[in-house]
């Protein structure tokens, strides 16, 4: 996750957190993680792209010079570019979701308008919306009749280009001027403003940097042997499986062991809870237990070492039956479940229900992810 870092500079956001905002004291704790919509953590230092990670454009005109901040990002995607290529040299994983356009880049594919939805799907659709203006104006000049007020009667959602009181610079980047002066956008020149939105974000902003991430990935083997590749086949290679499991068939790939078999009623449960879990429960568990948000290409029926579940004694002083035999259940539901992430080995209390279970097993996956305690 190292390489998702906001202050890193490299990826656009579709987050708050990288952007100024008043800090409340007593608040710096709520600051550090939010939850997502399945009751996960989520670092609030971390870039949040849900259709995955794209380069963050910098003006051409930003100077690259040794200490300056491009110059830094320069270097992390030529760090990256390596990191990338050992990975898949070395048939390993890489926790950095990255979006199909990054992909395309790799295999040395143009950008362009359209391709923009595929990492910022606001944007993308607002400047489709733009350019579906841009095409009106260009049919009513070619009837070759006085069209003038119907040009100047196109609005966007019911409002005049003028009214959006549009500058030339790259929206979300100030600082970014896409055109010297103080000129704002009208309806004559909205297919300028476009053409330079779409080149900053796909082109001359993030040219830097893939040129970087290439000469990195280049040290270890020549990039054009990706070509092979489709965008998605890449990302199945380089990040593993989007779809996890499928409920039926997690029995057979899972081993149980020290004290549970497949029929253990911890383990009966703990099967159904994962069968139920969504998609993003499911890469915050894989993340918990094996220390990467997917699985390798085959899924868990090829995961080395094989996932495996193991009882897990409670901590607890009272932790005996009247007849002295083992730990009771009602002690196991106040302890959590941990992990050895380098064995893919989640130690699980014989909690007392179903319910207990789906509660600690949320609650170590969210508190739990990038911690290293001994258990």
């Amino acid at each position: 996750m190292i390489f998702r870092k906001i202050t890193l500079g490299m990826w656009r956001s579709n987050s708050a957190a990288d952007k100024p905002s008043m800090e409340i004291d007593g608040d710096d704790d709520k600051n550090e993680k939010s939850n997502n919509e399945s009751g996960t953590a989520v670092s609030a230092d971390l870039v949040q792209a849900p259709l995955g990670l794209f380069p963050r454009p910098w003006p051409p005109t930003a100077s690259a010079s040794e200490g300056s901040q491009i110059y830094k990002t320069i270097e992390y995607f030529r760090l990256v570019g390596r990191v990338m290529a050992k990975a898949l040299q070395d048939g390993r994983l890489l926790d950095l979701p990255l979006s199909m356009a990054f992909y395309k880049l790799l295999l040395g594919q143009e950008l362009d308008l359209y391709d923009i939805l595929l990492f910022d799907a606001e944007l993308g659709k607002t400047l489709q919306e733009l350019h579906a203006l841009v095409c009106r104006k260009h049919y009513l000049e070619s009837t070759g009749s006085d069209n003038h007020e119907a040009i100047a009667d196109l609005h966007f959602h019911g409002t005049t280009i003028e009214d959006l009181c549009l500058d030339f610079t790259l929206p979300g980047y100030p600082d970014y001027i896409l055109k010297p002066g103080d000129e704002t956008v009208d309806i004559n020149n909205l297919e300028e403003f476009i053409s330079l939105v779409v080149d900053a974000t796909v082109k001359t902003g993030i040219i830097r940097q893939m040129e970087a991430f290439r000469a990195g990935f280049n040290q270890v083997f020549d990039i054009s042997s990706l070509q092979i590749f489709t965008p998605q086949e890449l990302d199945y290679l380089l990040c593993g499986r989007r779809e996890l499991w499928e409920p039926d068939t997690l029995v057979d790939h899972i081993k149980f062991d020290h004290g549970y078999t497949a029929k253990s009623p911890a383990i009966v449960n703990l099967l159904e809870i994962m069968g139920e879990f969504t998609p993003e429960q499911q890469r915050a568990f894989c993340q918990f237990v094996t220390g990467a948000p997917r699985l390798p290409p085959g899924g868990l029926a090829v995961l080395n070492p094989k996932l495996t579940i193991v009882r897990k004694h409670s901590s607890s002083a009272g932790n005996a039956m009247p007849n002295g035999t083992g730990p009771s259940a009602e002690s196991a539901d106040d302890d959590l479940p941990s992990v050895m992430t380098c064995a893919n080995y989640l130690k699980l209390p014989p909690y007392s229900t179903k319910e207990v279970m789906y509660k600690k097993l949320l609650y170590a996956i969210s508190e739990g992810q990038g911690s290293f305690d001994l258990s």
